[in-house]
């Protein structure tokens, strides 16, 4: 699991969901666009919340590493939208992703 930091606000996310979140979030900021991504997340009282992240070329987002044996929050659709968008933004531009 792995501390976000957004707005001033810590949640606990999984591992890879975090990783996703910031590799995404550098590739809109360098592409001037943005995106609303929702991930589960761990809240400060302990409960799973679903948080929104407005992404773009003025995002501060910190991810770093965190102690804890606190079960990760189901994430498998965020994850897999975070890295088909990430593989997108990350093609040559026109070139099919595929290739």
């Amino acid at each position: 699991m792995k501390h976000v930091t957004f707005a001033e606000k810590s949640l606990l996310i999984g591992n890879e969901a975090a990783d996703l979140l910031m590799q995404y979030a550098r590739l809109i900021s360098e592409q001037g666009g943005s995106d609303v991504v929702t991930v589960r997340a761990i809240g400060v009282d302990g409960n799973v919340v679903d948080a929104s992240f407005l992404l773009n070329s003025a995002t501060v987002l910190m991810v770093e590493s965190a102690s804890t044996d606190a079960t990760e929050p189901d994430n498998r659709e965020a994850v897999e939208y975070l890295r088909n968008r990430t593989e997108e933004l990350s093609q040559p531009f026109g070139l099919p992703s595929d290739l």
